[in-house]
């Protein structure tokens, strides 16, 4: 490191008279990084600069006291943005409960259809999942996503307030009609981790639809147009869909830094 002589330090702490400007911001970034040089230059600063920068500290030290404390409250766009989270929310939530009260009447009305609540919670959650991070619903979304609070921290907190509304709904209806709770739970996590961990790839919105849409096509219509349940949700299953699940939570969390894409909100 090649260290500016003391005249060269001694003309900088004078305005850098002598100097051009090449010499100027030579010094300049030398001095960033070099405590040494800082101190000679503190030695060199003249009478003048040191009464100015000494009248400075003092008006800043006086602003300060008399200055009120800053206010404690949540910024403009994050409260924004929880309003209009709740709001976009909250039809799509209310289609899926209102769904699983059809479920549970339509096999209170045909016995003989497989559990249409154990077929549905798979997908329940997917459609408020897609809605709680999409640039598409949410006006303010691009300034949300770009916050240091943004990526999968924050679309861990939107789909755990989409899971807190859908779970008990869907506990609640595979009770009354006599379903396995641990067949409902599984399966409806496992693709919530789905949609979280293929949305880091292509966006949380197309996961979301493109899972909903394979399930429906390969599972849910076969099933009812049966009457027969998928081996998928049979008694002794819920062991294959927790390691899914506990698997694709894992890979959801290696693929954190992908929520820090606007992309992935799509």
């Amino acid at each position: 490191m090649t260290h500016p002589t003391t005249m060269v330090l001694a003309r900088y702490a004078d305005g850098g008279r002598g100097l051009d400007d090449a010499a100027l911001w030579s010094v300049e970034v030398h001095l960033d990084t070099c405590g040494d040089c800082r101190e000679e230059l503190a030695r060199n600063v003249t009478p003048a600069t040191t009464d100015v920068l000494g009248r400075v500290a003092v008006s800043l030290d006086r602003a300060i006291d008399t200055s009120p404390l800053p206010a404690r409250r949540r910024t403009y766009a994050v409260a924004v943005h929880r309003r209009r989270l709740a709001w976009a929310l909250a039809p799509w939530l209310a289609v899926t409960v209102a769904v699983l009260g059809c479920g549970v009447l339509l096999n209170s009305a045909e016995p003989s259809l497989p559990s249409l609540v154990l077929l549905l919670a798979p997908v329940a959650p997917l459609p408020g999942v897609a809605v709680a991070w999409s640039r598409r619903t949410d006006p303010v979304w691009e300034l949300i996503a770009t916050t240091p609070a943004a990526g999968l921290a924050m679309v861990l907190r939107h789909t755990l307030a989409v899971l807190v509304v859908v779970l008990p709904a869907l506990l609640a209806a595979g009770a009354s009609t006599g379903t396995s709770l641990v067949l409902i739970l599984l399966p409806c996590l496992a693709f919530t981790a789905a949609t979280l961990a293929l949305g880091a790839f292509i966006g949380v919105r197309r996961a979301a639809i493109g899972l909903g849409t394979a399930w429906s096509a390969a599972v849910l219509l076969p099933s009812v147009a049966a009457r027969s349940l998928s081996p998928v949700l049979q008694p002794g299953s819920d062991a294959v869909w927790a390691v899914i699940t506990v698997a694709l939570a894992a890979v959801t969390l290696f693929a954190a830094p992908h929520f820090r894409r606007l992309t992935s909100g799509n």
